[in-house]
């Protein structure tokens, strides 16, 4: 290189599965069979009627030209009228939604519209790495807050009282709960909206799993009395439609919150595919029948991983909510990164480790339902004989 990276790079580092999947590709280039139950990455396929309506508005010439920074209206209004079936939350879709190229990059959006270097973020012990990972980016400083294993890894409250929040302007909240599958409490949720009431802080809550094997009814944040007042919600349908390469999420929130939310943006894209937009609307009419067939199908996938977990010799709860299923490696084990490298090359199987999702996990591994039953059983099949142990 002619010039040196930016200083952000040397607290930045490429996400891990960017850097493990690489590997993988490679021992599978050399001729070895890994099996890769480590990724939350839909294989079912979204409905026939959302592939149809893509198809068919991908064939309008017009609909190939830049589109509204904002979204299409008609997107906007499909979001806030699922929201209210599926959450009972009412939302202006002209002024409370904000359709993204999928909602990872509203992390990045919102931290750049509201962090300035030397502003603390409130990041979960265990959580989805680029919370901490754009905090960082943005010259903010992230501070830990912990979870209770025994209480379905609720927030600590007493802990979160505590703490020093001086500079604190933003709380990331993730729930039902990437990686424990921990299922949202509407418990923690008021006494979440009375925390950022009382302290003055921005609540960001991040919510693509709740139809995913939720037994009880989907959660909003914003249903909280109060929230609508300070916090953002995030949510997408890559988990809930099968539509992960699709890119299409959207924050909901106060209008004062996504005028600046789009200032950011629309300096960064040129709006979303028509056709992609156009297609997702028809998504929102999926049946609820749709629905049931897919979670019915990750619940025969959450069985066999259920056994293989039991292979590892494995605790884990049998009330998780989502793609993932979490899970306490034994005592005998050294450690959830070195049970990760065991297991990719002794069994040919990647799993995710627990420690890239927080200090908390390193006695924890994930696992990815998004692979079919035949695969997930293969697994099994390989760790019939599983030991700690190589000859």
């Amino acid at each position: 290189m002619i010039i040196p990276p930016a200083d952000r790079l040397q607290i930045t580092q490429e996400y891990y599965f960017s850097v493990k999947l690489q590997e993988v590709a490679r021992l599978r280039a050399e001729g070895r069979d890994i099996l890769n139950i480590a990724i939350g990455n839909p294989d079912m396929p979204p409905s026939e009627a959302t592939i149809e309506a893509m198809a068919r508005a991908s064939r309008d010439p017009g609909n190939h030209g830049y589109q509204p920074y904002r979204g299409i209206p008609e997107l906007r209004r499909a979001i806030g009228e699922w929201y209210h079936r599926i959450y009972g939350v009412g939302l202006d879709p002209d002024k409370e939604i904000l359709p993204l190229i999928g909602s990872k990059e509203g992390i990045t959006h919102i931290s750049l519209a509201f962090l300035n270097p030397g502003d603390k973020v409130l990041v979960p012990e265990l959580g989805y790495p680029a919370y901490r990972a754009v905090s960082e980016m943005v010259g903010a400083g992230v501070i830990e807050y912990p979870l209770l294993e025994d209480r379905q890894w609720q927030p600590d409250f007493e802990a979160l009282e505590a703490m020093d929040l001086n500079r604190v302007k933003i709380m990331w909240i993730n729930f039902p709960h990437m990686p424990t599958g921990a299922p949202a409490s509407r418990e923690s949720f008021s006494r979440l909206v009375d925390f950022a009431a009382r302290k003055g802080i921005l609540i960001c809550h991040d919510n693509p799993y709740s139809l995913v094997l939720n037994e009880g009814s989907p959660l909003s944040l914003l249903s909280l009395p109060g929230a609508g007042a300070l916090a953002l919600e995030l949510n997408s349908m890559s988990k809930s439609h099968n539509m992960a390469g699709w890119r299409i999420g959207w924050v909901a929130g106060a209008a004062g919150y996504l005028d600046q939310v789009i200032k950011i943006k629309s300096n960064v894209d040129s709006g979303m595919f028509k056709a992609v937009q156009l297609a997702a609307i028809e998504a929102f009419n999926n049946t609820d029948e749709w629905h049931r067939e897919r979670n019915e199908r990750y619940r025969k996938r959450r069985e066999w991983v259920y056994k293989i977990l039991d292979l590892l010799h494995c605790s884990y709860s049998l009330d998780q909510v989502g793609l993932f299923i979490w899970g306490k490696i034994s005592s005998e084990t050294p450690s959830s990164e070195w049970l990760t490298e065991h297991l990719l090359q002794h069994y040919r199987i990647f799993v995710s480790p627990g420690f890239i999702f927080g200090p908390k996990g390193h006695r924890y591994i994930r696992i990815s339902l998004c692979e079919n039953e035949r695969l997930l059983e293969q697994a099994a099949l390989r760790l019939k004989n599983f030991s700690l142990h190589t000859s």
